[in-house]
């Protein structure tokens, strides 16, 4: 496995075919260019679980990066490393940020080590690079060493926690933009129904009018909402552990380094990063990651729940609502012809149920941490980051591949409306409850609409309680909801 992760480097034709790397275990043979070392050659045994690696990670591994570069300029900048290791740490991280070499960070993204061994790979391959622009052979770390001088000043306790919350953030801004710009879709919708009256529904029973349009704006609502919740949390990511070192008392880092590496950190990333209000809280406890995460369980239910409504709007085309008509995207049976299934909205769904799961195992393992630290942080970032790229994709492809796509089938919108006794609602201004209930059960005695009956009973003409339908799917300021600068609802005469 070890000749298989190696990574070719240009320039090294005259190096040995093997190198030899110790630790306190023993020592392995490795590539002579390979630019991972022993410590990442013992994880990559341990814990092939997933089959995702850092480089399967790149929002994450680059955030790892931008902090070894902060420690590298900060240890500069205190005098505790030698101007040409700090440059050649600071190269080497800049090299790997612009995506070269991503193939040798191949810890998977399980690992139970509590992050050492991700930081291990990161700090062994930076160690290398820099190595070799220094002049010298990958391995030969008396010139620049993966603990002594790349984790200078760090601890895997607090470079990892910091390099999540960083990743996280990053990926939340992603996630805000898809759903700010499905919420522009979904309005967009709302303004194009505006028109079209249809039968509201409670408990999948007739309710009362409104129309489609009001449906979709309370859509546009949600996500709208969704976004704003979810971009309220972010910020709150920048108060990151970064010098607490192992536990919190700071102990290996040298004074000055925390203010030092968080400004580095915050220039370098554009994000406010502060010391957190209690250092040894930021290392003991992961409530911060877990409320996240509970936060994309919120918008991946709630999403779920949208994606069900739209897709019983669309069902039929004959025996279902059909209120609605979805782009067709592909055939939905191996044996039924023609059938095709709202695969948007059922894909949707199941991210939203992902989610969910994925959230449980965030709340188990933030609740699990022991003492000083919670070691969990490899199965809070790999489910977390799971979650971000799920509902950041599932949100575009059905924000794309449906939402923008549909249409309104207003005539079959009204038609159910018009069939219902749910018009029974509109009455009540007119006849009273007492009336309309006694309208509503002969109607139904007769097997007519109740329209019909209005009109043969003298109690309304078609044209009147067509004008009350109205009156009822009007907002109380006389405007459509969901009608843009209060376009009227206007409906045929049937």
């Amino acid at each position: 496995m070890a000749d298989a992760s190696a990574v070719t480097l240009s320039g090294t034709s005259d190096f040995s075919q093997s190198r030899l790397e110790s630790d306190s275990l023993g020592a392995v043979t490795l590539p002579a260019d390979c630019l991972y070392g022993v410590h990442t050659w013992r994880a990559a045994r341990n814990f092939p679980l997933s089959g995702r690696g850092l480089a399967q990670e790149p929002v994450f591994l680059d955030a790892l990066l931008r902090v070894k570069e902060a420690a590298a300029r900060t240890n500069r900048a205190l005098g505790c490393l030698a101007p040409d290791q700090a440059q050649a740490i600071i190269d080497a991280c800049r090299a790997l940020l612009d995506g070269a070499h991503r193939d040798a960070f191949i810890v998977d993204l399980m690992e139970g080590a509590g992050g050492t061994s991700w930081n291990m790979n990161v700090n062994e391959v930076v160690a290398n690079l820099g190595l070799i622009a220094l002049g010298h052979r990958p391995g030969e770390h008396r010139h620049l060493h993966p603990n002594d001088h790349v984790n200078l000043c760090q601890s895997t306790n607090d470079v990892i926690p910091t390099a999540i919350q960083l990743a996280a953030w990053s990926h939340g801004d992603g996630l805000v933009a898809a759903l700010n710009r499905l919420a522009d879709a979904l309005g967009a919708r709302a303004a194009d129904f505006a028109d079209a009256l249809r039968l509201g529904r409670t408990c999948l029973q007739d309710a009362q009018p409104m129309t489609l349009g009001q449906a979709f704006g309370g859509y546009a609502s949600l996500v709208r909402r969704l976004a704003r919740q979810l971009g309220a949390l972010l910020p709150g990511l920048g108060a990151v552990p970064l010098g607490g070192t192992a536990i919190g008392v700071g102990f290996g880092a040298v004074p000055g380094y925390r203010e030092r590496a968080l400004a580095e950190l915050s220039a370098l990333t554009g994000r406010s990063l502060r010391a957190p209000d209690d250092p040894f809280d930021a290392m003991q406890n992961a409530d911060a990651l877990s409320r996240l995460s509970g936060e994309l369980r919120t918008a991946g239910l709630a999403l779920a729940k949208l994606a069900g409504d739209v897709s019983l709007l669309a069902s039929g085309p004959v025996g279902g609502f059909g209120e609605v008509t979805l782009p067709p995207l592909q055939s939905g049976s191996s044996i039924m012809p023609g059938k095709v299934n709202p695969v948007m909205p059922m894909t949707l769904a199941q991210v939203g149920f992902a989610v969910a799961g994925n959230d449980a195992c965030v709340a188990m393992a933030a609740q699990q941490g022991q003492l000083e630290i919670n070691a969990f942080g490899p199965v809070i970032a790999s489910r977390l980051f799971e979650s971000f790229a799920l509902l950041t994709r599932g949100v575009a492809l059905f924000t794309d591949q449906c939402v923008n796509g549909m249409t309104a089938n207003r005539q079959r919108c009204l038609d159910h409306l018009l069939a219902s006794d749910a018009v029974a609602t509109a009455l009540l201004p007119r006849v009273g409850y007492a009336r309309a209930a006694e309208l509503v059960k002969g109607a139904r005695h007769a097997g007519q609409p109740l329209l019909d009956a209005l009109e043969q009973a003298g109690v309304l003409t078609r044209d009147e309680a067509l004008a009350l339908i109205r009156e009822a799917a009007m907002a109380p300021n006389g405007a459509a909801i969901g009608a843009p600068n209060g376009v009227a609802v206007s409906v045929p005469h049937v």
